[in-house]
């Protein structure tokens, strides 16, 4: 099977038929959205599912504690939209009805380099959720939470345990405690973050440890709220890419629930948004679309602004180890992180539960390391992390690492961006590309490479970012 038909395969849309109870217990620790996601497709395959989560679930869609980027900006791209609605079937129009708004294609503007680009054609399944993280990961919560053998304890998820060549438990400090309780599983999914652990326990125990890739991208997030008038709406992402002879940045302005925008400017390296408000206004004022600067100067700011900076994308690579223990799973930022700028962080989380799913109704060997999952989970992080770190690459401060091939393949990816800026099917493929509806493989194809080689592109007079109302 390619690569694309092996994605294409993750990335359907289409409910499990048939779900057989294979499991006694399974322990997911950590309830991002990649554990919630796992607890979901757990729920089908076993007869309980703890969840062991460090912070107490907040209230009235307030950020968790432990995900330091909460406040920022978060969209859940139209293929994890899509896994939303596959999980929970409704889930995009309940989400809607509460609140969520849908831009239309001409309430879209997005720019790179000051130029508005095509809009592309509507797609049926091209639907982007468009909240703020708390809002979207409560709702994820709720809905799993409400599965009637999932259950969630809060504590610090602390080592798992083996019996042989098998992860048969896994330990943590309940809240309030300093006492460690061990847990019996039949399955333990890692899906703390950035920051797992997992790792060390393996090495700790006798185990290999995973390669760990990092490449060091340094940016810098500033984000803030305001009111937005309920008949207001437009979306907007603004690029300005290296080699331009300007400043690598990056904008949007989000609708977000509860009748608010959602402003987010970003630099790299030593160019730093503050907290002061009257550095964000000037931001989007001189360096950015007038879209910026007509939010952020015509509404009230609803909080202050808030500040991110991720040092790297970050990657393990647990399907290359030559021994790795049955009973154990890794999903979400535990096995990858990317720039988050791309979105790709909580799609390729329910992505990761799509390959679970297929994973457990496989009749898998449960005494045996779960390597089909770990290479499906790997077409999942190659797509993501071709996408983001080929951008990442042009800026003068990254110094790799540079993959295999990379001159050729940033050739032609430069060759249809480039065109997709004019060609309305170059950038709907583009878009499903990006988006996470299709393999990066779509954009090497002769076909592909063809139109962007006929030159028989137009190339109209580029939009004014400051004159394109």
């Amino acid at each position: 099977m390619s690569l694309a038909d092996r994605f294409a395969a993750i990335t359907t849309t289409e409910r499990p038929a048939r779900t057989d109870v294979i499991l006694g217990r399974a322990v997911v620790l950590g309830s991002s959205m990649a554990g919630l996601m796992a607890a979901r497709v757990l729920s089908d395959h076993a007869d309980e599912v703890l969840v062991i989560e460090r912070d107490e679930t907040p209230a009235n869609d307030e950020p968790r504690p432990g995900v330091p980027q909460g406040t920022q900006v978060h969209a859940l791209l139209p293929s994890g939209a899509a896994q939303l609605d596959r999980w929970f079937p409704g889930f995009y129009a309940d989400t809607i009805a509460e609140g969520l708004v849908e831009p239309t294609p001409d309430q879209a503007y997005t720019y790179v380099n000051g130029v508005r680009r095509v809009t592309p054609p509507p797609l049926t399944e091209s639907r982007t959720l468009i909240s703020t993280r708390p809002f979207l990961e409560s709702r994820v919560r709720q809905r799993t939470l409400a599965r009637p053998n999932v259950r969630l304890v809060h504590g610090r998820a602390d080592g798992i345990g083996f019996t042989g060549d098998r992860v048969t438990s896994a330990q943590y400090v309940p809240a309030g405690s300093t006492e460690k309780v061990s847990v019996d599983a039949d399955l333990v999914v890692d899906a703390t973050g950035r920051s797992s652990r997992l790792s060390d326990w393996l090495g700790a125990a006798g185990w290999p440890q995973p390669r760990l890739t990092r490449m060091p991208i340094k940016l810098n997030y500033a984000s803030a709220l305001f009111d937005r008038k309920p008949d207001e709406v437009l979306l907007s992402t603004a690029q300005t890419m290296a080699g331009t002879g300007q400043k690598p940045r990056m904008g949007g302005v989000l609708p977000v629930e509860n009748n608010r925008w959602l402003v987010l400017v970003a630099g790299f390296a030593e160019d730093r948004p503050s907290r002061e408000f009257e550095d964000f206004q000037r931001r989007c004022r001189e360096d950015f679309p007038w879209v910026y600067s007509h939010v952020v100067d015509n509404n009230a700011m609803a909080g202050e602004v808030v500040t991110y900076h991720q040092a790297d994308s970050r990657r393990r690579d647990y399907d290359e180890l030559d021994r790795f223990p049955a009973g154990l799973i890794v999903a979400g930022d535990a096995v990858a992180s990317f720039n988050p700028i791309y979105g790709q962080g909580m799609t390729s989380a329910t992505l990761h539960a799509s390959c679970l799913s297929a994973y457990l109704r496989s009749n898998p060997p449960l005494d045996q390391p779960a390597w089909g999952y770990l290479r499906d989970v790997r077409v999942v992080v190659d797509a993501a992390w071709q996408i983001s770190t080929f951008a990442d690459l042009a800026l003068p401060h990254v110094n790799g690492p540079f993959p295999r091939g990379y001159r050729l393949t940033k050739w032609f990816t430069g060759l249809i961006f480039s065109a997709s800026l004019y060609d309305a099917r170059l950038n709907d493929d583009f878009a499903r590309v990006t988006t996470m509806l299709a393999h990066p493989n779509l954009l090497a194809q002769p076909k592909t490479l063809a139109r962007a080689l006929r030159g028989l592109i137009p190339r109209p007079v580029p939009v004014a970012a400051t004159g394109d109302r």
